[in-house]
């Protein structure tokens, strides 16, 4: 289908979005604890995509949507639904190109991403959960005319996030699996399409929180699925329900989906701190809470390529989060 990612379009969309996006870091992580968990032989590679600009992955997919918009659609300006990383990179995108920008927060949101969305030039609306966010949005849409820029459906999205995996490939020869974090799955999706177009042989595990399962529950039930809450302290993993699009791309190119609990996240956050000297929000530690948990053991002696995928995290809050971790493993 004309709407599927290819090698060639994700490389247009990467020429597109230009320096608005940074080519972020890749860095062999070695360390006892990882070599304990993979063994000697294994290669484990930090995609940090956490030093991307507003501290996560989020502006690929916000400015390959707002990149295609004509001139009368930016000037009636966008508007977005989002925990926090996606409302950042909407409220930057927006004043990358000239444009207002809105963004529907659930009341729980990090106070630290809703006042950055507010620096970074958005109107910022709270309301009660996320599935009441995006009624809101329709509302807005409606009555103001604005563009609708989901945080994690779509061809475009796709083709944005889609660029983080083929710079990962082009980094890192020769990798046996990429690990990749699931929220709604437009980071899983384009980032997969690109490693099983670049190297078929690569496989690619999703990991999604234990209280946030839409892509666990899709995948098996063979369609997109709801849930009835968000039950995990990686907020911005937190979709309410899988969407086809992503779907789609995560049946067609993911090997695996595995969960991680938030004591994982939390021994996850704190490996990274202490071992990789990286301090990340609960989602950007779901891949590494994935090589130590459930797939310790697929991941043996293998040359695999973590997704660390953002920060966005207020210092007392992280500092609990590491207080309650669990002892780190002998």
């Amino acid at each position: 289908m004309s709407d599927q990612p290819t090698l060639e379009n994700i490389r247009a969309t990467r020429a597109r979005l230009g320096d608005r996006v940074l080519v972020t870091p890749v860095r062999r992580w070695e360390d006892d604890a990882v070599a304990r968990a993979l063994g000697s032989r294994s290669e484990v590679w930090l995609k940090e995509e956490l030093f991307q600009r507003t501290g996560s992955f989020k502006p690929r997919g916000a400015l390959s949507v707002m990149l295609d918009l004509s001139p009368e659609a930016l000037a009636r300006g966008v508007v977005a639904v989002s925990a926090g990383n996606h409302a950042m990179a909407t409220a930057y995108a927006a004043r990358a190109l000239g444009a207002s920008a809105r963004v529907v927060m659930p009341k729980t949101a990090n106070p630290f991403r809703v006042q950055k969305s507010r620096e970074l030039g958005a109107a910022v609306e709270l309301v009660d959960d996320v599935h009441q966010a995006f009624t809101r949005v329709d509302q807005i849409v409606a009555e103001e005319g604005r563009t609708f820029v989901h945080p994690y459906e779509g061809p475009l999205t796709a083709r944005g996030t889609a660029t983080l995996g083929l710079e990962l490939m082009e980094q890192v020869e020769g990798l046996d699996a990429v690990v990749v974090p699931i929220g709604g799955g437009g980071l899983c999706a384009g980032v997969a399409a690109a490693v099983k177009l670049a190297r078929p042989a690569c496989r690619v595990y999703g990991v999604e929180p234990e209280g946030a399962d839409s892509m666990y529950r899709s995948f098996a039930a063979g369609s997109p699925q709801k849930i009835e809450a968000v039950r995990t302290i990686a907020d911005s993993l937190g979709a309410p329900h899988a969407a086809p699009y992503s779907f789609d791309l995560c049946r067609r190119y993911v090997d695996e989906l595995v969960l991680v609990s938030d004591d994982q996240l939390r021994a996850g956050m704190a490996l990274l701190l202490t071992s990789a000297k990286l301090a990340v929000e609960p989602a950007g530690a779901a891949s590494t809470a994935a090589m130590l948990g459930p797939l310790r053991d697929r991941l043996q002696e293998q040359r695999v390529g973590l997704i660390v995928c953002g920060a966005n995290i207020d210092p007392a809050t992280f500092a609990r989060h590491l207080q309650d971790a669990p002892p780190a493993s002998a």
